[in-house]
């Protein structure tokens, strides 16, 4: 996530310098805290959240925790992802809906900070999640914004309640009345109310909203926030929380490359939890909030439990187990790759994915120049194929080629970069599949694998004999096409004749004795 980008590199900086110190003395916490209040400054942390923050971690390392750990380093680091999971809200909250159907939900916040936007993308996932909702076009103060909510949810496939056209005309507080009305009625079980915002704070807007919080009594007010309007997120959020009150916060626009305080410092400030979390530009680039997810973001320590559960929702099981199959049979073609590459665009942006991983720090230059339209690129070359070319790609000679470049837009020379890259990718998964280990390119053949090696080199052919006079006898028969088959058969381990029926008992008493030395 581009946000926390530069907060996680000061961080991971400032935990370095801590490694490899048995013990830490209390110029060396000192230090250490200075830098994390530095890094938390610059990226806009309200100043009171801090001091408090820096304070706790402060007085937990030099704590017994810390002194009698057998690594202090990780100890500090846990101290940090600790404090930070408190001022992002400890546990994360869901929604609560109410016992009598519809829920209303309310959403609250400045124009500009993507409310319009993030009500489809609530609409979306609460859909998901099995429930009926229906959109409420109570903004009709902003230009096009019943027309703008109109669209967003033909585009998440939930019904959209606009009696008004909007532009400056229209009472909200009686749409969002008869909305509820039209709920009861409908069945629809969850209401989701878009109001007016304004370009700042103002007597007027926190009136409008709250005769409107007052005339509907919703179940939830969600107040959204751009995550990248730093400090001013703090005094925001406190007059929307003085003049109408909110039960929990939404971050909008948390793929961008601001600082990031308004998240660090929103819930510390108005007690008030983060409940969800807009990454990116599409409706679903949306999730749920978990503060302990979120630090160990921050701290480059990965988000794996999201990646798992997001790759859970979007992958179908049966398919997988089949193409696994494919693999290890040799079967796997074009048209299963097309398939496989629709269902990782489903997951979002791959780049946030990659992000989630532990130590993505470290990869953080490869994410920045991560080409996201590749893969529209290679559904559109697979696309361009017809059904024989995809199962069989063997057939795809020079013309087939040329005409498959011309139909999606691009070169031949990217089309024979997709086949060269399936069918290594292919090899390598079939190695896999079989239980071995593929050889990746640039890196050679990896010890002790099955697939891939090298080729062994031919033995040499020649004597092993220890006596310097019977090898070089044996590399002169060898020389005169003889071969030495009959000449070892008639020996022994020891250099003696072979006897009809096999070894003595004393030679075998002398075998015996010589393994057991």
């Amino acid at each position: 996530m581009a946000l926390f980008g530069n907060l996680t590199d000061r961080l991971a900086d400032t935990f370095k310098n801590l490694r490899g110190k048995g013990k830490l003395s209390p110029a060396d916490v000192d230090g250490t805290v200075r830098e994390i209040r530095r890094a938390l400054l610059d990226a806009d942390v309200a100043l009171e959240v801090v001091k408090e923050f820096t304070g706790r971690v402060r007085e937990r390392a030099l704590g017994d925790e810390v002194s009698k750990a057998l690594n202090p380093a990780q100890q500090v680091v846990q101290i940090v992802n600790d404090e930070l999971i408190t001022i992002l809200g400890g546990e994360a909250r869901r929604i609560e809906f109410a016992k009598n159907p519809p829920t209303v939900i309310m959403l609250a916040g400045l124009q500009g900070a993507g409310k319009t936007t993030l009500a489809g993308k609530l609409a979306k996932w609460l859909k998901a999640e099995g429930h009926t909702p229906m959109l409420v076009a109570a903004d009709l103060q902003r230009p096009n914004a019943v027309t703008q909510l109109q669209v967003v949810g033909e585009q998440a496939g939930v019904t959209v309640f606009a009696p008004e056209p909007g532009n400056g005309k229209g009472d909200p507080v009686r749409v969002a009345k008869d909305a509820i009305k039209e709920a009861t009625r409908k069945q629809f079980d969850v209401v989701i109310v878009d109001t007016a915002g304004r370009l700042g704070v103002d007597a007027e807007l926190m009136k409008q909203a709250a005769n409107l919080r007052k005339a509907v009594d919703p179940d939830e007010v969600l107040f959204v926030i751009d995550a990248m309007i730093g400090q001013d997120a703090v005094t925001t959020a406190r007059a929307f929380q003085e003049g109408v009150d909110f039960t929990g916060v939404v971050l909008s626009k948390l793929d961008g490359d601001a600082r990031g305080g308004a998240a660090l410092s929103v819930a510390s400030v108005t007690g008030r939890p983060i409940m969800f979390a807009s990454t990116g530009e599409g409706l679903d680039d949306f999730e749920p909030f978990h503060p302990d997810r979120m630090a160990s973001r921050i701290l480059d320590l990965g988000d794996i439990l999201t990646l798992i559960e997001t790759a859970q929702k979007n992958f179908d099981e049966e398919e997988s187990r089949k193409v696994a199959e494919k693999f290890a049979t040799d079967t796997f073609t074009l048209e299963d790759f097309l398939g496989q590459m629709q269902q990782l665009k489903n997951m979002g942006s791959i780049k946030n994915m990659l992000g989630m991983l532990p130590g993505a720090k470290g990869m953080r230059e490869q994410l920045d120049n991560f080409d996201e339209s590749e893969i529209t690129r290679t559904e559109a070359i697979i696309q361009s194929m017809t059904l024989q070319e995809r199962r069989v790609p063997k057939v795809l000679n020079g013309s087939r080629r040329v005409r498959i470049a011309k139909g999606s837009g691009t070169t031949v020379t990217e089309v024979n970069a997709l086949v060269n890259r399936f069918e290594q990718a292919a090899k390598m998964m079939k190695t896999v599949a079989r239980g071995g280990t593929p050889q990746i390119p640039g890196m050679g053949p990896i010890p002790g694998q099955k697939f891939g090696g090298a080729k062994a080199l031919p033995k040499k052919k020649g004597s092993k004999s220890g006596n310097p006079a019977k090898r070089a006898a044996e590399n002169a028969a060898l020389a005169a096409g003889e071969s030495l088959k009959p000449a070892a058969a008639a020996g022994s381990g020891f250099g003696l004749g072979a006897k009809p029926g096999g070894p003595s008992e004393e030679e075998l008493a002398s075998l015996q004795k010589f393994l057991g030395r």
